[in-house]
């Protein structure tokens, strides 16, 4: 027995050994996605968050001090330019003007008095009753008399001005914001808070950054002579509110500041949305949405990517094998696909999952998708 088991163990070690000399075949990692490449016309989204505004934001502040006597709207009212808002209390400007009044009306009276006197007085002086130098100061008594009552007038008239301040109306159509303040609460030009602000948000104001590279990618396709031109032949852009609706109005990119913002990289970009139905409002938020419109492309996702020193690299399946192939491509804004310029075709079968796990040679299992579904689904 001890000598059958000596010569298994000897059949065994030299089995074994033997066994190096041969290969061991390749094992299979796992199922990772790949997709058949092809060229394909599509548009695709790159989606920024935004803030709307009316295109006039009026703050409705006092410009004396009094209480608030009547408020003759509501938050959230809609309102007509010229309308009244609020009228403030001031009893000190009532007393003014009945002493404003009367100052004019004494003032009309010294004039009167000073043209009788000047009008008595030239007869006597063609008579030469009296002396020339008498009319003459008549006359200038009643240039004096003039001038006061103009001065008596004109302090009228302000008191006027400051009479017709106690009532506040709008500015212009639109629509009215919160209202602080109640009835009795003493307000002037200086109080912290507005009494309202009115909103004109016939036309809704779309703000919202993209970096200075997507700037540049958002433009470089589009024909034009000057930025302004280019800016004028950037598509209609698409509006998704607040509760993942799409706002039934396309938009127009109107401008983008004159400057990159040096702390963020960022350009501050407007887009216009039409607002006829008042749904949109100041403060909302939102996300634009810019279409990309693409022709006969090879469309890409970037993370199935992977960037290694001054390349960018794709993997495709070489019979069952990844293989490792240098590509350039350009970026879609959005920073979620790249467009092929160099690199692969249409024969190609990209592997769009694993990438910076799988290596050059590895033997995996192809899940084929379709490239249309991987986009899609990538653009959401």
């Amino acid at each position: 027995m001890i000598r059958l088991f000596i010569t298994a163990t000897v059949i065994g070690l030299v089995a074994s050994c033997g066994g190096k000399q041969e290969e061991a075949p390749q094992k299979m990692i796992g199922t990772y996605k790949v997709v058949n490449l092809e060229k394909t016309n599509t548009t695709l989204l790159a989606e920024y968050p935004a803030s709307l505004e009316g295109i006039m934001d009026i703050d409705i502040r006092p410009k004396i001090d009094g209480y608030i006597e009547q408020i003759l709207v509501d938050e959230g009212q809609e309102v007509k330019k010229g309308q009244v808002l609020f009228r403030i209390s001031n009893p000190q400007f009532s007393q003014d003007m009945q002493s404003l009044a009367a100052s004019v009306a004494a003032a009309e009276s010294a004039v009167a008095t000073a043209e009788l006197q000047v009008t008595k007085t030239k007869p006597l002086v063609d008579q030469g009753i009296i002396s020339a130098f008498e009319l003459k100061n008549v006359e200038l008594a009643l240039q004096a008399r003039k001038a006061e009552l103009q001065r008596a007038k004109a302090q009228y008239s302000n008191g006027v001005t400051n009479v017709g301040y106690t009532t506040i109306k709008s500015p212009v159509n639109g629509m009215v914001g919160t209202i602080p303040y109640r009835i009795g609460s003493y307000v002037n030009s200086a109080t912290a808070q507005p009494l309202t602000r009115v909103s004109d948000i016939s036309t809704i104001y779309a703000y919202f950054s993209i970096s200075e590279k997507q700037q540049l990618d958002i433009v470089a396709e589009i024909e034009g002579k000057t930025f302004q031109e280019k800016i004028a032949k950037i598509p209609e852009v698409n509006m998704v509110l607040s509760n993942g609706n799409l706002y039934n109005h396309p938009g127009k990119i109107q401008t983008f500041s004159g400057q990159v913002n040096t702390q963020t990289g960022a350009f501050n970009v407007r887009a216009s949305f039409p607002n006829a139905e008042k749904l949109l409002r100041s403060g909302n938020s939102a996300t634009i949405q810019i279409p990309t419109y693409l022709e006969h492309v090879i469309i890409i996702p970037q993370k199935a990517t992977v960037e290694l020193q001054d390349k960018r690299m794709a993997y495709i399946l070489d019979g069952d094998k990844v293989k490792a192939v240098p590509v350039k491509v350009r970026a879609v804004p959005g920073g979620k696909f790249f467009v092929v310029d160099e690199g692969l075709t249409e024969k190609d079968q990209l592997v769009i999952e694993g990438i910076g796990i799988l290596t050059e040679g590895t033997v995996i299992k192809p899940d084929f998708v379709k490239i249309a579904d991987v986009l899609k689904e990538e653009s959401k």
